[in-house]
């Protein structure tokens, strides 16, 4: 369906933007970070009043350099919506992390079916076996991305042990798997427990928050502080963890190289995020340029 027809069915007229809340990974950041012409966009985008929010599955510590570049950004949501950053005091304003009992249940799991590697989110900062760290480092890997978990990982002893050890403070738990067979397997099992989510951003992860954590509930929280309605929200997303916020945004946008499960929920598909998709549709919805 047209993205014009599926926003006049669903209101009548495209909403009043008021927030822009944007995933990273494969939605704004291209293969260089954020383009130069996407910043200016989302600069002129704030100028004009509207709130411009980074939604994503990152850990604090593993925000590129470019968002920070993003003149008047006041708002990151981090590990799926667990923590909610107020950027001009570097102060955490909102929480919704895995409950400490909900994390050893799921510790069990994982460590009785030897599932690794694993990623642990503890305030800001993410951690993984020391032992899958070296041996990235040495020899690669043919379904993570090494670099970017070398530099982005700290490596500690023991990450089961460490996992129950900050049982009351874990945002996000990542998972990778090379088969995904066990990937869907391990979705299934973990998915039918209360007191967790199970989602993905990346073809071979699962992710694992809170009973109730998600961009879309941290995004209406922002709301709620901003006296923003959810309809004035636009929403672009390319993969299955960002599909709740683009359903209860007012504009959902899915850019062009979007999982086609996202694009289907979608009320606009916009070019790839290779082509500057989110500045494609700030343009046409927010600004009236396109």
């Amino acid at each position: 369906m047209a993205g014009a027809q599926k926003i006049n069915e669903k209101y009548g007229r495209v909403p009043k933007i008021k927030l822009i809340a944007l995933d990273l990974d494969g939605t704004t950041l291209g293969e260089a970070g954020i383009s130069p012409a996407t910043v200016a966009v989302l600069e002129k985008a704030i100028r004009k009043g509207v709130h411009v929010v980074i939604a994503t599955g990152r850990v604090f510590c593993s925000l590129p350099e470019d968002v920070f570049r993003i003149r008047g950004l006041e708002y990151v949501i981090n590990s799926n919506g667990a923590h909610i950053t107020y950027l001009p005091e570097q102060e955490v304003i909102y929480s919704n992390c895995i409950g400490a009992g909900d994390i050893l249940a799921v510790a069990d799991i994982l460590e009785a079916n030897r599932v690794h590697p694993i990623e642990v989110f503890t305030e800001g900062r993410a951690y993984i076996d020391e032992e899958v760290y070296h041996d990235l480092a040495q020899s690669g890997s043919d379904f993570m991305n090494a670099a970017y978990v070398l530099a982005t990982r700290t490596p500690v002893t023991g990450i089961y042990d460490f996992l129950r050890r900050h049982s009351g403070s874990i945002e996000n738990i990542n998972i990778h798997f090379r088969d995904l067979g066990d990937k869907a397997d391990f979705w299934r099992l973990l998915g039918q427990r209360p007191g967790i989510t199970v989602t993905s951003s990346v073809k071979h992860n699962l992710e694992i928050g809170g009973a109730t954590t998600s961009k879309a509930a941290a995004i209406a929280w922002l709301c709620g502080r901003l006296a923003i309605g959810e309809e004035n929200v636009m929403a672009c997303g390319d993969s299955p963890n960002d599909i709740a916020m683009l359903k209860a945004a007012g504009l959902g946008v899915a850019v062009g190289n979007a999982e086609e499960e996202v694009k289907e929920i979608a009320d606009f598909i916009s070019r790839s995020n290779l082509e500057d998709g989110v500045a494609y549709a700030v343009k046409k919805f927010v600004l009236g340029e396109e």
